[in-house]
């Protein structure tokens, strides 16, 4: 007997529908054709015991599975209780009327219960679209593909469940989500709070500034000054989600298998990956792709602690999807594409002893282990950082103070203020919604400058020695900082704060 039964493979960040073609036969042997990988073709002993250990049993017959499209390859155990249940009608053990209506998946232990899948989001949405009635998954990640509406989505615990379902038996109800609820959950009472950071005013003000344009920082100062401190507490001044940002970040999360029995994630990720990561694992790849910290850090904030000890090959290969905010993953089979819009915030040593310009330290590092130390930050990778600011040490009667510095909330408000501002005047363009994102025609066509201005830039630039990269960058922080004061021209006092945050590009630091 012949059945057909679906799943779905996830590539990237979207799914393709899998028709899994069971037929049992005289004969004995178990065939399993169509590209399946090691995990797919030992399911045979799972589905084996499973199906003994609740009542049923692996026929003693010649079955053949093949998994259509047969030129793609399936990988994974998620392919289980497909396998399963297709085996189980096609043997005539238990019938399944609606079976065609229903994408099937789950990994099966040997006592017939499921775990969890990766790409749930994906393969619910893949499935709503091709039209189909609803999705039978494991419980634990029921949540996030219940995101999905005109879709029935059914948790389940055990095979027995799904074999009670479509024979009519048991009485398991489709899991419903209000994704309103679930999306309209904001930092209110966020974990970190800029309101804990006592002192360094200025540095919160160029945070402030960094959220509101989307801007790259990096933070520069001694060991104990409180880089770590304040890059944590950025994603808690970022605007909020929109409901697309908020299902591209639930796509890549759910494919990377890092939900965590979450729904829709309503906050914007922090990642913060060790200086020995590989560039495999910072950009995503591997034998069997999966997603890197670059695009589980898409829509939020990627921090790279120490970055001149990060490896020179691995910074290097940040350039493109700094640049174009994707990431693509070439083999000799297929191409990947995953998504990564995030900002980028590093910190680092003024030097390898870390006390460089500190007046009350002494210089523990020659010119030459400066040199090396400063070299692994490459120009390219530089160029694509609008603000660098140098991080002091809080002075004792600041970490003394017992007033309450101004809350994430509030600085929130500016920002998002400030983010509209920039999306009213972006409208017309697909690929920018804020300042970092500008090119070199949109900066001239909206970062135009009057006399007084240039003339201030000009100055600053031949007594500074800034270079040349530097010219875009001011001007695009400047063009922030005058939406936050929701100034429409560009004002020479913009201008002398944004010079300020140019301090790698001044003689003594990178030449």
């Amino acid at each position: 007997m012949l059945v057909k039964v679906f799943g779905s493979a996830v590539f990237g960040v979207e799914a393709t529908t899998i028709t899994v073609e069971v037929n049992i036969d005289k004969g004995v042997g178990y065939h399993l054709v169509g590209l399946p990988d090691i995990a797919i073709k030992e399911s045979s002993y799972r589905i084996a015991a499973a199906l003994k250990n609740n009542g049923y049993y692996l026929p003693v017959k010649k079955i053949t599975i093949n998994m259509a499209p047969a030129d793609l390859r399936k990988e994974g155990s998620a392919y289980d209780l497909t396998l399963a249940i297709g085996i189980l009608v096609a043997s005539g053990q238990i019938k399944a009327e609606e079976l065609e209506h229903y994408i099937i998946m789950g990994e099966l232990s040997l006592d017939g219960g499921l775990q969890p899948i990766k790409g749930a989001l994906s393969i619910a949405i893949k499935a709503k679209e091709e039209g189909f009635k609803g999705f039978i998954l494991p419980i634990q990640n029921v949540k996030e593909a219940a995101i999905v509406e005109g879709l029935d989505v059914y948790g389940i615990e055990n095979v027995l469940q799904v074999i009670d379902f479509f024979e009519g038996r048991g009485t398991i109800e489709p899991t419903r989500i209000d994704t309103d609820m679930e999306f309209s959950r904001t930092l209110d009472f966020p974990e970190h709070d800029f309101s804990d950071v006592k002192g360094q005013e200025g540095i919160k003000r160029c945070m402030e500034i960094a959220a509101a344009g989307g801007h790259n920082i990096i933070l520069i100062g001694p060991p104990g000054s409180g880089k770590t401190m304040l890059a944590k507490r950025l994603p808690s001044i970022l605007p909020p989600m929109t409901m697309k940002e908020a299902l591209e970040t639930t796509k890549i999360h759910s494919v990377a298998g890092k939900t965590k029995e979450v729904g829709l994630m309503s906050q914007r990720p922090f990642r913060s990956p060790h200086h020995t990561a590989s560039s495999v694992s910072l950009v995503g790849g591997g034998s069997y792709p999966q997603p890197g910290e670059i695009s589980l850090a898409h829509n939020g904030v990627l921090f790279l602690d120490e970055l001149p000890e990060f490896k020179r090959e691995v910074l290097e290969v940040m350039r493109q999807p700094l640049e174009d905010r994707e990431v693509t993953i070439s083999r000799a089979k297929f191409t990947i594409t995953y998504p990564s819009s995030f900002m980028l915030v590093a910190s680092m040593n003024p030097s390898p002893g870390g006390y460089f310009n500190d007046p009350n330290a002494p210089v523990s590092s020659s010119p030459m282990e400066m040199q090396r130390y400063l070299s692994k930050i490459s120009g390219p990778l530089l160029d694509r950082i609008d603000i660098h600011i140098e991080v002091n040490p809080v002075p004792f009667e600041k970490m003394t103070e017992a007033r309450k510095a101004e809350s994430s909330v509030k600085i929130r408000k500016r920002v998002t203020h400030a983010r509209e501002i920039q999306s009213k005047r972006f409208e017309e363009f697909d690929s920018i919604h804020y300042n970092a994102q500008m090119g070199s025609k949109h900066i001239r066509e909206y970062c135009a400058l009057d006399d007084a201005s240039l003339s201030l830039l000009k100055t600053a630039m031949e007594r500074l020695n800034l270079s040349a990269r530097a010219y875009d960058r001011i001007l695009k922080v400047a063009r922030t900082i005058a939406d936050l004061e929701a100034s429409e021209d560009i004002k020479p006092n913009h201008i002398a704060e944004a010079i300020q945050y140019r301090s790698l590009d001044r003689e003594g630091w990178l030449g």
